[in-house]
């Protein structure tokens, strides 16, 4: 066995890993990265797309939400339940009445946009999430989540978010351990540069990206809930409970179609309380532009109103109202937010390209193009360096550069490498992976080794 230095061996365990990283999960990333850039992309062009449905060129006064809603009943034959009611408060805009559909997928509703000056009805489609978002993006973050393959396909974006941020710092480390001590001017060394450069232009984005998607994952999400519950870092929820025992919230629950899961009682809110329940808000404080009502889940629970304007100031205090009085129970105000919580609202709003409108979506855009080129030149530094297939060296593997580490860091590095797998297990079950692919490469190459050896 070759002997080298404990300096060394680090540097050959980086670059295995770092190039097992970027040959099996680049690809993840990439895709990540370009179908999110899509998404950031196009928030003006869904407007544009769907303009005769989100704007009204009608001036006045707005007819009372009740008959906004008694119009929208019509069109839905008022067989399906309200989920919640957006009021066009802004001039121009359309109000959204959406409803439950069963046919429809998790965090998904059949939004009826009606006029609310002269009541027409302008439109009628599904629209997804807190979000609100159209057919039109639907389908690009259905792209991004999972592919558009359901649940198994959310492993993708999670392999990408759990790899991310170590491909990121481990290839820092890996240019600290390896970088030249004098310029050198080559094919190789001069895309190197600028692989290196890109890396570190990036480096605080991908540790963002990475975090706040984590937050979203299957796997890694439920124990970044369980570290915030822990840490009280999750974000307050308005007390809807009138009586009895007060129920737990899920911040969560939108993005993970939790509200589609549990059957609803069938209630008929009388559409007066609309008003009722706006007005009472509005004096309580809320008054951003951009609100959603939602009627009460039983008889034991108040309707609550919630900002949803999440640019920059952000606006998303929330109010819980008592139909049978209109008294307002429980207000959460983003400014008592504790700071974790803020800055969680805040990294997710910049991930989704809306915390500072047009700016925000433009370094997002650059963000995504950039990753992608780093992603790409990576590959063509590798296919530049590839080695020949007759010149198999059983050394420049994972498991023979993790056994040239010295005993207590072979202890350290499979330490980290157990927490960070249970944590994330997505990325423990890849790595599993890896050290399989590995060793059997490893093996291969021993026996072409030995084969090649003379008597």
């Amino acid at each position: 066995m070759t002997t080298c230095t404990s300096r060394a061996a680090w540097g050959n365990l980086l670059r295995r890993l770092h190039f097992y990283i970027g040959l099996f999960v680049g690809p993840f990333i990439f895709i990540a990265a370009l179908s999110g850039t899509l998404y950031v992309a196009t928030p003006q062009l869904e407007n544009a797309l769907y303009h005769h449905a989100l704007f009204s060129e009608a001036r006045g006064t707005a007819r009372p939400l009740a008959e906004q809603i008694a119009v929208a009943e019509k069109v839905t034959g008022g067989e399906l339940r309200l989920h919640a009611v957006r009021p066009g408060l802004a001039d121009g805009d359309t109000t959204r009445v959406m409803y439950a559909d069963p046919a429809l997928k998790a965090s998904e509703n059949r939004a009826i946009f009606i006029d609310p000056v002269s009541l027409e009805v302008r439109g009628d489609m599904t629209v997804y999430g807190t979000s609100g978002i159209l057919p039109f993006r639907q389908t690009i973050d259905y792209l991004h989540q999972s592919l558009m393959l359901g649940d198994v396909g959310r492993l993708y974006s999670e392999l990408a978010a759990s790899w991310m941020w170590i491909a990121a710092l481990g290839g820092i480390a890996l240019w600290f351990y390896t970088r030249p001590k004098r310029r050198i001017n080559n094919r190789f060394q001069n895309r190197r540069r600028l692989h290196v450069t890109l890396g570190w232009c990036l480096l605080l984005g991908m540790l963002l990206f990475s975090a706040t998607g984590l937050t979203w994952s299957q796997w890694a999400g439920g124990n970044v809930d369980k570290l915030r519950a822990e840490m009280n870092w999750l974000t307050p929820q308005v007390k809807t409970q009138l009586h009895g025992p007060a129920e737990i919230a899920d911040p969560h629950a939108d993005h993970h179609g939790h509200h589609m899961s549990m059957p609803m009682p069938e209630m008929k809110p009388d559409p007066a309380l609309y008003d009722g329940v706006l007005q009472a808000a509005n004096a309580a404080g809320i008054k951003a532009t951009k609100l959603e009502i939602r009627p009460a889940k039983s008889d034991a629970t108040a309707w609550t109103v919630t900002e949803i304007d999440r640019r920059w100031p952000t606006q998303v205090d929330a109010v819980a109202v008592d139909p049978a009085t209109l008294a307002v129970i429980d207000h959460t105000r983003f400014a008592d937010y504790p700071l974790m919580a803020k800055l969680t609202r805040w990294g997710v709003d910049f991930h989704m390209g809306v915390l500072f409108g047009l700016p925000n979506q433009l370094v997002l855009i650059a963000f995504g193009v950039a990753l992608c080129v780093m992603i790409v030149w990576g590959y063509r530094m590798w296919w530049m360096r590839r080695p020949r297939q007759t010149a198999t060296d059983p050394a420049q593997t994972l498991c023979q550069s993790w056994l040239a580490l010295p005993l207590w860091g072979r202890c350290v590095s499979v330490g980290i490498a157990v927490l960070l797998g249970l944590a994330m297990p997505v990325m423990g079950c890849s790595l599993a992976l890896f050290i399989v692919i590995d060793w059997l490469r490893w093996r291969a190459a021993s026996g072409l080794a030995l084969a090649g050896t003379p008597e």
